[in-house]
């Protein structure tokens, strides 16, 4: 039986492929039969069309994988499962050939029908529109998965405040920001996330303050979670990092605050004005909160940011995101320029 709805699942996952690579031509999903989807996929399209010609970019191909994560329920005509989706984008511009990965997870139910297994209900998750639950930064709460269910508590690691971090603390000599590794380690971890830190459940921020660090930034370390910078990891049940390092809205203000030494930014205009190892972060309904947090590490062949994130974990995404679910019409942008030495 598993092979017969999973034949059902490739044949999905075909059609979103050749969607990607070529949008303006209507995908037929014969196994899909859930409406909204089918609704949304296709203003989806058009968009997708209408996006690759302004940005000037000739698709080539695509490549996407599937694995399924869990079987959340099974029967002899009904299967629910979660499933992750790794696609790699192929495109050419100025003579130059792109590649961008990102990995989406969806929870797919089918249903038997006969001989046949049609898939009558396509739920997207969209971490990216989330905000890491500030009630939890004070005192341990129940973790909760993108599907809204209670997840283990998470298992004690050793502070990680070491004599290796204490050495970039605020307050030592200037450093030179090296925009080179701090790109190279958003290359390593976008995908897995790095095991020495704890991986949250909206992570995209939590990362990017890793990629900084690995770049020089120093630790501002003050032992209060509202000020500084600074990570420790868990002590037992309690997690030991500011609010600046894992919540996209406090290293927004963190780093459009005004300070002599450490980790300072300044605010550009334009995407065009960003360098290597730079940030970028979303506030997707315009209301001046941000969700989202992203670190350039390319450049197309325009000089357009390509960037790296986690929760949907991408790298060399174009950085306005409009391929994003969470993206909207009002969406808003802050463009930070990392100081060179800090």
């Amino acid at each position: 039986m598993e092979q017969e709805w999973k034949q059902s699942l490739y044949v999905y996952v075909d059609q979103e492929n050749k969607g990607r690579v070529a949008p303006a031509i209507m995908p037929v999903h014969h196994s899909v039969k859930d409406s909204r989807f089918l609704k949304a996929h296709g203003e989806r399209s058009r968009r997708l069309a209408e996006w690759y010609d302004r940005r000037g970019i000739t698709p080539l191909r695509g490549e996407t994988g599937v694995r399924t994560l869990r079987t959340v329920r099974q029967s002899s005509g009904e299967v629910v499962a979660d499933v992750a989706l790794h696609s790699a984008f192929y495109y050419e511009k100025g003579g130059i050939t792109h590649r961008e990965d990102k990995i989406e997870s969806e929870r797919l139910t089918f249903v038997r029908t006969g001989k046949n297994w049609e898939i009558v209900n396509i739920e997207r998750s969209v971490p990216e529109r989330n905000l890491l639950r500030r009630a939890a930064e004070t005192e341990p709460a129940l973790r909760m998965s993108k599907w809204g269910e209670v997840l283990p508590a998470p298992r004690p690691s050793q502070p990680l405040l070491s004599r290796k971090v204490q050495r970039s603390i605020s307050g030592a000599k200037e450093v030179r920001y090296r925009r080179e590794e701090a790109a190279a380690y958003a290359d390593r971890w976008w995908k897995d996330g790095n095991p020495e830190f704890e991986v949250f459940e909206v992570d995209c921020t939590n990362y990017v303050s890793q990629c900084l660090f690995a770049g020089g930034a120093p630790i501002n370390y003050t032992g209060k979670r509202e000020t500084g910078w600074w990570y420790k990891g868990y002590n037992g049940a309690q997690e030991w990092w500011s609010f600046s390092w894992a919540v996209s809205d406090s290293l927004e203000r963190y780093l459009s605050g005004h300070r002599s030494s450490g980790l300072r930014a300044e605010a550009m205009e334009r995407p065009d004005q960003l360098s290597l190892g730079d940030i970028i972060q979303y506030d997707w309904d315009g209301n001046g909160h941000y969700q989202h947090s992203t670190i350039v590490t390319a450049f197309d062949a325009e000089g357009m940011p390509l960037v790296n994130a986690r929760t949907v974990s991408s790298r060399h995404r174009y950085w306005d995101y409009r391929d994003s679910y969470a993206w909207t019409d009002r969406t808003a942008y802050r463009f930070f320029h990392i100081d060179d030495y800090l």
